[in-house]
């Protein structure tokens, strides 16, 4: 490592005192009652980190729904990053990203019987929802760990296994946006993007290095990447083979916070050109000039386009079409979350009973509140 990459770090240490100091302050308004946490009268599940950066939240919600959803009445409660509106905002079927937020509206799209929603402030939103005449049983509130009004009833911090919060130091000397005392506020903790199989002495070390208390959770938790899907302008078209095994050049778009894991499994099946884009990038005529030099410089015909479902969201409001007439072969990547099982406890079935006992918790404490109100 150069003197100039040890070096620039600590020109940082006066602002991350005066960062940490902050952080403190407030959550010390927190633990004293200063500031008040309010604890809902519906079953909540929180998902977040401790650092900034893609952690896997988004695959860890779409995890939950997929479990959960079928089962009782479900929301999903996010801030809504990037989205053009304020307030709280429930989907009115359009999915779409400008009023809910790219991440949102893919959500949306996914689980059209889960009442996507956004908010600034997650008591308001919560508030909201429980005012709607079918009003959901179970909320997932989406990146809530520093939202402290908010105490979920389960609390699931993310960390990843490359990068854990146990090894990492607070902004913006490290990246962590709070202290790693807060992980005490998690019931669930869940290492993301494990290699599989986990070295069993590697798999030791960082559960003793995390530190947990024997009243939290450990999970191990693994990618799994999908079929690609074909986008078209009349929806998508999936397909038995996987077209990375067809052709010799992918042109790999993304606008996500880390987009490491998937060029490096994309580089597993073929030569990858990768175009990146902050989190959350909105594309515009530029980018998609961009886009089209780069996919036509690459040579031969065996190649084609891929990018992520949230790119896709962002892609398909004003862009897919001037896009789709120059680059036929456009392709979605599926990314999804699979839980290693540890100790022979399903994160599945844990989950599943914590929300059915809550759920009928609550709702005999609503009957009675009715009955003495009578």
């Amino acid at each position: 490592m150069s003197s100039h990459h040890r070096i620039w770090p600590w020109l940082f240490l006066p602002f991350t005192i005066w960062y940490a100091v902050g952080v403190f302050i407030r959550n010390m308004l927190f633990e004293l009652g200063i500031k008040r946490q309010q604890a809902p009268q519906v079953m909540t599940i929180g998902v977040g980190n401790l650092c900034m950066g893609g952690s896997g939240k988004t695959p860890m919600v779409e995890y939950l729904l997929r479990l959960l959803s079928e089962n009782q009445p479900t929301a999903l409660l996010s801030r809504g990053y990037g989205r053009k509106t304020h307030g709280f905002i429930l989907n009115d079927g359009s999915c779409n990203p400008q009023q809910l937020g790219d991440e949102m509206a893919m959500m949306a799209k996914k689980f059209p019987k889960v009442k996507a929603s956004v908010c600034e402030k997650r008591v308001e939103g919560i508030k909201q929802l429980l005012s709607l005449p079918d009003a959901p049983q179970l909320v997932v509130l989406d990146d809530v760990f520093q939202h402290r009004y908010v105490k979920p009833t389960i609390n699931i911090l993310l960390t990843e296994y490359q990068h854990p919060f146990s090894r990492d130091y607070i902004l913006p000397f490290g990246n962590l946006r709070e202290f790693r005392s807060a992980k005490q506020r998690a019931n669930i903790v869940v290492v993301t993007k494990c290699p599989n199989p986990i070295p069993p002495i590697e798999k030791q070390n960082l559960i003793i290095d995390l530190g947990l208390t024997s009243f939290q959770h450990i999970f191990f938790a693994c990618v799994d990447y999908g079929i690609p899907y074909r986008l078209t302008l009349h929806g998508s078209v999936s397909t038995q083979d996987n077209p990375l095994d067809q052709v010799d050049h992918v042109l790999l778009v993304t606008g996500i916070a880390n987009p490491t894991p998937l060029v490096d499994y994309v580089k597993q099946r073929c030569t990858v050109t990768h175009l990146s884009f902050p989190d959350h990038h909105t594309f515009n005529a530029r980018d998609l000039r961009n886009i089209i030099e780069k996919y036509n410089a690459i040579p031969g015909e065996r190649k084609l386009l891929l990018t992520t479902e949230k790119d896709a969201t962002r892609l398909q409001l004003e862009s897919l079409a001037i896009l789709l007439e120059a680059v036929p072969q456009l392709y979605v990547q599926p990314i999804t979350m699979r839980f290693l099982d540890e100790k022979g406890i399903s994160f599945d079935s844990m989950i599943g009973s914590l929300v059915k006992e809550n759920i009928h918790f609550l709702t005999k404490l609503k009957t009675s509140k009715l009955n003495n109100y009578l």
